[in-house]
């Protein structure tokens, strides 16, 4: 008899993060000593007919909405047809940012690597087993850790001596944001390491004006900095501002991380508004969806630089010519990456999990390759659903 779907399962949790809070007027992740921040996060289970399940941990609350609003749909159906079944997906969710795509097709592909007795980059094709890892930091603090333009140098140069390659700073947000302080801390790290590490600078839309986008870029011109990521208050959408960005700038572009689907990444691409294409498995529709923007990316000779760190990340990139780095994030000098602690293997997202030239490995086990800690989830659940 074909294998089917017999039930969809979603799990939310929630995870305590020590030492990290919020920016006065902001909404991004700092170090806060002596607070903890609670955070919540969803699991999914696709179990089948066959006794297998596939899983994935990490989707949020947007994402889990549009998974509840499309699972009675893949119950009873054959759990290898994903290309199908993301076309159909895809289409029910057109109203939507279909965000609720990933975390699907994500487990329907681990599915596939355990039926198979194979790693999902096999799957995919595999082009590596170990790539370089960039250091992603929080946002800028007040706290004594990432509080200064010589603070951040100071991290990127303990980064530089753990191996990494390269770094990634992060402004400051909220009410602590200032264009001339970020366009300082560019300068400030590039003249420490930027003689030995490609660096790169993501204000997270922070900035307010075409202006002061201006006056980071030119910074980061001065130093030679890898790329330049998703400045101002377009939110990172507009194709013609950055278009007219980058056409200003000696400074690479990466963009595509806020907008969601193919056909838009294609069109950035197209118009000419990037010069780094990003992706996100869980965001841009699972390893189906990210696939084809790697692949696009690639027949216009770009490359597409994997958002986030996960075992679905290190897939993606482990099945990827055209990727340079993995985004190890988020990390900081004095707390621990923002990641959930999930796993009940040796796999694990923190400042030290790279090797001592910077790299990380690709997970060889069936499916993504990695156990999940689901008493630890069940402990901390908040709620479920599930789909017969």
């Amino acid at each position: 008899m074909a294998v089917t779907i017999d039930r969809i399962e979603t799990v939310e949790f929630e995870y305590e993060l020590p030492d990290v809070g919020t920016p006065p007027g902001g909404f991004d992740v700092i170090y806060d000593p002596g607070n903890t921040m609670t955070r919540s996060l969803f699991a999914v289970r696709i179990s089948t007919s066959d006794g297998l399940t596939g899983e994935y941990v990490g989707s949020n609350s947007p994402g889990a909405a549009q998974i509840n609003m499309v699972a009675d749909y893949l119950v009873g159906r054959d759990p290898t047809a994903r290309e199908r079944h993301w076309s159909e997906l895809k289409r029910a969710l057109r109203k939507y940012d279909r965000m609720g795509i990933g975390p699907l097709d994500i487990a329907l592909w681990d599915y596939a690597g355990k039926k198979y007795d194979a790693p999902i980059h096999e799957l995919l094709g595999s082009y590596r087993d170990r790539f370089p890892a960039y250091a992603s930091t929080y946002q800028g603090d007040r706290s004594g850790g990432l509080d200064s333009p010589a603070a951040y140098a100071d991290f990127a140069e303990e980064c530089l001596e753990m191996g990494y390659p390269g770094f990634k700073v992060h402004g400051w947000d909220g009410d602590w944001r200032d264009p001339d302080l970020l366009a300082e801390t560019v300068r400030a790290v590039g003249e420490r390491v930027g003689d030995e590490m490609d660096l790169m600078v993501d204000p997270a839309c922070d900035l307010d004006t075409y202006a002061e986008a201006l006056q980071v870029g030119r910074a980061c011109d001065e130093y030679g900095y890898l790329w330049y990521e998703d400045p101002y208050r377009d939110g990172g959408i507009s194709q013609h501002g950055h278009r007219k960005l980058r056409q200003a700038l000696d400074t690479p572009i990466l963009q595509t991380e806020h907008i969601r689907g193919l056909e838009p990444h294609t069109d950035f691409v197209a118009t000419e508004s990037t010069d780094f294409v990003r992706a996100d498995p869980e965001y841009d529709g699972g390893f189906t969806g990210a696939s084809k923007i790697a692949a696009m990316a690639e027949g216009f000779g770009l490359d597409v630089e994997f958002h986030a760190p996960g075992p679905a990340q290190r897939h993606c990139i482990a099945a990827t010519r055209n990727a340079n780095y993995y985004e190890m994030a988020l990390v900081h000098p004095d707390a621990p990456n923002t990641t959930p602690p999930i796993y009940a293997g040796d796999y694990e997202d923190q400042l030290d999990a790279v090797d001592d030239d910077g790299r990380v490995p690709v997970p060889d086990g069936p499916g993504l390759g990695v156990e999940y800690d689901w008493d630890y989830i069940e402990a901390n659940e908040l709620g479920r659903r599930e789909y017969r």
